[in-house]
């Protein structure tokens, strides 16, 4: 028998109507609260897996939070005696007294205390390259938020530039606050006429961006589009440079690579087929499967060892994981481990 499972959000943060398909291009998924929280909680449900949703912090069992939803708290909030909170940690610092927190990236448990990475979930409802396409190479995309595109690539300058090329700029681009998913309204998922995504949130090799996901690249494997991305850590511990993706530091080098994908046909055709060739890994079955293992093998157990420690064992680790939190937080500069490279 599990505990109680609940999938943490607000009300005010919970939409009017939840969509009915899981696989459907819903807004909300562009939020990280609703594309952590609710999506995972819509396809745990639908693969059978015991959990509810709320609205209200629970007082017992396991609880998953998206750190947004935890800001009101301003560090007040303890979990009780019977209470394992896990801090679905995104892009946003570790909450101190959550017992667990899921990181997105590979490497950030690192540097995260009692992290577990599980992959972002891919793009729903995505649509693939239009195969009708062939070997076409004219239209160049990119999907995401505002924020996490290089400034040079936001410049009419660049728009220009792949004029010059003989190329199209086709970016997906939304503007909206982290809580309202009613101004994403650009097509997150439709890569039918897309014929290499560009992915830059900022050029040189010294922002490692431990807490960002492979979601980019993910989206472009499963939609049979090359990839042309920055040095970040999350892409080089899931694949290779010039295997399944390019990687660029320089706006010099990302004109490069574009004018190496339009003349080399045979080189965006292995990009495709090896990337390809990652999807099982990727696919919502394989990550639905790893939120099933964290679950059962990883926060169970750390729940049922929470709960038999008396109150003041409990506040002991919880005051103890505060004052390090803090500690950090506090430092001018976190030494990041040299370990950013492929897998």
């Amino acid at each position: 028998m599990l505990p109680p499972i609940s999938f943490y959000i607000p009300a005010r943060y919970l939409p009017a109507e939840i969509p009915a398909d899981v696989e459907s291009n819903w807004p909300g998924f562009g939020l990280g609260i609703h594309a952590w929280t609710l999506q995972t909680y819509l396809r745990l449900k639908a693969d059978g897996f015991p959990c509810q949703l709320v609205t209200e912090m629970p007082s017992e069992g396991i609880v998953l939070a998206h750190r947004n939803t935890l800001h009101q708290y301003k560090y007040r909030f303890r979990p009780g005696k019977n209470l394992l909170l896990i801090c679905i940690k995104a892009d946003g610092d570790p909450y101190p007294y959550a017992q667990l927190h899921v990181v997105q990236n590979l490497q950030e448990m690192l540097t995260v205390p009692n992290s577990y990475y599980i992959p972002h979930w891919t793009q729903p409802g995505l649509i693939s390259r239009d195969r009708h396409r062939g070997d076409r190479f004219e239209n160049i995309g990119f999907f995401g938020h505002q924020n996490n595109l290089a400034p040079e690539l936001l410049d009419p300058t660049w728009e220009r530039q792949l004029k010059e090329l003989g190329l199209n700029w086709r970016p997906a681009i939304n503007c909206n606050h982290w809580s309202d998913y009613r101004g994403i309204t650009v097509p997150w998922n439709d890569y039918s006429q897309i014929d290499a995504v560009v992915a830059v949130r900022s050029f040189g090799t010294e922002n490692y961006y431990l807490y960002k996901p492979a979601t980019k690249l993910y989206n472009c494997w499963l939609a049979g589009v090359p990839a042309i991305l920055g040095w970040e850590s999350a892409f080089r511990a899931e694949g290779w440079s010039d295997r399944d993706y390019l990687e660029v530091t320089s706006p010099s080098e990302l004109i490069a690579a574009l004018k190496r994908l339009k003349a080399d046909r045979e080189l965006r055709h292995r990009l495709v087929q090896n990337g390809c060739a990652q999807t099982h890994r990727i696919r919502t079955d394989a990550i639905a499967s790893e939120w099933r293992k964290f679950l059962t093998t990883i926060a169970v157990p750390a729940w049922e060892n929470w709960r038999v420690q008396s109150f003041w064992e409990q506040q002991k680790k919880l005051t103890a994981d505060f004052l390090s939190f803090a500690i950090d937080k506090g430092r001018s500069k976190l030494k990041i481990p040299s370990l950013v490279g492929n897998p």
